[in-house]
């Protein structure tokens, strides 16, 4: 199980790679694993956005996990398991679940769709974590439709069980009011605002542009770890054309894409609703992965 104290670093949300028939590309998802443990990354996100959660069976889900713990061998790698709906007793089922298939720590979105009260909403998350395994609050406002005052997210990250959040909001100005309190781990989930959110306190982060330059992304967070933020603001100011191109369309589309062009996956298929990127895109991305070549970035 995951702990609070534990939840530092860059954790890397993995992609769930589909063959052209949109079925697991079982093959592709071991050649991308190899690729990214061979960082020193903190732990693995599965059947989140990244994941395309709305579209993978749990099932899937549970094939994804048996072949990670398999390509993990004996190192021993938090695996989170994003399990949170707009239902609490799916919710509290898919959790329980998790558990079963040997997860360390699961993500819980704050329920959107239905715009539940704040009330609801602690409810659901008290439900979830009752379940006992670690709960890290993720908190959306652009998909789920609803932005927790941080009151609220503070009465959330009071509940036994929970051990953190992920924030995926459009500003700092979550983690700055946070900061001020003496509050559980808090990681950034808006990768353009990685650098800052670690200024104002952040513990670390899961981000999807960490697939790419997984190691200048741990290098960013080494050195404002050690107080350097001259140096680790340097280092992320290369990262941020990369990282604006990537969330230009919906993630994961250019990641896939990316990755598939780097012959990391064999094909850079989504399921639909998701579909590929606009042949502008593709340019736009060919250029700034040759901007960061040119600045000596390894891509």
């Amino acid at each position: 199980m995951l702990s609070q104290q534990e939840l530092h670093g860059i954790f890397v949300p993995v992609i769930t790679p589909f063959s052209q028939d949109y079925e697991l590309d079982i093959p592709s998802y071991h050649h991308y694993l190899k690729s990214l443990l061979s960082y020193d990354i903190q732990g693995l996100v599965i059947n989140g956005t990244t994941g395309e959660a709305p579209t993978v069976a749990w099932e899937e889900v549970v094939q994804v996990v048996e072949e990670t713990r398999g390509s993990l061998g004996g190192r021993l790698l938090p695996l989170i398991i994003g399990t949170g709906t707009n239902d609490t007793v799916s919710s509290i089922k898919r959790t329980e679940l998790a558990g079963h298939i040997g997860a360390d720590a699961v993500l819980v979105v704050t329920p959107y769709y239905s715009r539940p009260s704040i009330d609801g909403i602690l409810q659901h998350f008290r439900r979830v974590a009752e379940v006992g395994i670690p709960v890290i609050l993720y908190e959306v406002p652009s998909r789920t439709g609803i932005r927790l005052p941080v009151d609220a997210i503070r009465r959330i990250m009071e509940i036994p069980g929970v051990i953190g959040m992920k924030d995926s909001t459009e500003s700092t100005e979550l983690m700055r009011s946070l900061s001020h309190y003496d509050t559980k781990p808090v990681l950034c989930g808006n990768d353009v605002l990685f650098h800052e959110m670690l200024v104002h306190g952040a513990s670390g982060g899961i981000m999807a542009s960490a697939n790419v330059n997984t190691e200048v992304f741990i290098r960013v967070f080494q050195l404002a770890a050690q107080g350097d933020y001259s140096r680790s603001e340097m280092e992320f100011e290369g990262l941020l054309p990369y990282i604006r191109k990537l969330f230009e369309e919906s993630n994961p589309a250019p990641l896939k894409w990316l990755l598939a062009k780097q012959g990391i996956i064999s094909s850079d298929t989504l399921r639909l609703p998701m579909g590929p990127i606009t042949e502008k895109l593709k340019l736009s991305l060919d250029h700034a992965i040759q901007q960061l070549k040119n600045t000596n970035f390894s891509v």
